[in-house]
């Protein structure tokens, strides 16, 4: 009986460890979240692409390459696909996550239901966000376990389904930290900056690209500290904390988007909660 038990040690440690650090970090493929799919041994990196997007592929401990793929909130769980330059169609599965309520009160009722020359703003805003949440350059991220922005404690999770003085809106897709209004805002990775913009909803805002699809989004800043097209080292830093925007109080909003797809940022710093 003991040799079967130390057997069965042997292989579960074996078979943590043929799975690697980043897959054991990034791995909780559900609605929101990242799926890491193993691409093979190929001499050269392979490219693919899910939902007809590029997906990061890194090397993973010098053995294996691997797809580390975000998957959109709105997702069905189930069987999805993965397409491979090579021609295979790679298939991992979704499960399921439930995602609570958040109510919140707002004294200005024009960012729950804007005027029709605010739709206008919102709209030129919305576009010119989603063409920055897509980028994908060919630069390797420089960590992937990242570095929390703010040192503070976390406040509203990713996910939540968010009602304005009542009314359902988009749900919540960013991490918030309960920080105060002046409180720096330090780059959790390596990147270039991509976007910089003072939005309807999001007030001051900065884009970072970490490479590869991978890009962080910080917003209601009360300063903004980055110029476009600013190379940041990880730990440089971005801005500050405020309250602009559609914002009840200070606090510090970040969101992480991989292939163009919003996912839970605490999965990058080891805080995910299934």
């Amino acid at each position: 009986m003991r040799v079967v038990c130390c057997i069965l040690l042997l292989l579960a440690s074996q078979s943590a460890l043929a799975e690697g650090f980043i897959n054991r970090l990034l791995n909780h493929p559900v609605p929101g979240g990242v799926a890491v799919v193993p691409l093979g041994n190929a001499e050269q990196a392979p490219a693919a692409r899910y939902q007809d997007k590029p997906v990061l592929v890194v090397r993973e401990e010098d053995r294996r390459w691997i797809a580390i793929v975000g998957i959109p909130l709105n997702s069905q769980p189930g069987a999805h696909t993965l397409m491979v330059n090579d021609g295979r169609t790679l298939s991992f599965t979704v499960g399921s996550k439930h995602y609570r309520e958040q109510h919140i009160k707002l004294k200005n009722g024009r960012q729950v239901n804007p005027l029709a020359e605010d739709m206008v703003r919102i709209n030129r805003e919305l576009a010119e966000q989603t063409r920055a949440y897509q980028t994908f350059s060919p630069t390797q991220p420089s960590n992937l376990l990242f570095d929390k922005p703010v040192q503070g404690p976390l406040s509203s999770p990713f996910g939540l389904r968010r009602f304005f003085n009542g009314e359902e809106r988009n749900p919540h897709s960013g991490l918030d930290f309960a920080v105060g209004s002046g409180t720096p805002i330090k780059a959790p990775a390596a990147g270039k900056v991509i976007l910089i913009g003072n939005y309807f909803f999001n007030g001051n805002t900065v884009f970072v690209d970490h490479g590869q699809g991978l890009i962080s989004m910080f917003c209601h800043m009360s300063k903004i500290d980055v110029t476009l097209g600013q190379s940041l080292p990880r730990g440089g830093i971005v801005g500050r904390v405020g309250a602009t925007g559609r914002a009840t109080g200070p606090h510090m909003h970040w969101n992480v988007s991989l292939n163009d797809a919003r996912v839970d940022p605490a999965i990058f710093i080891g805080a995910f909660k299934p």
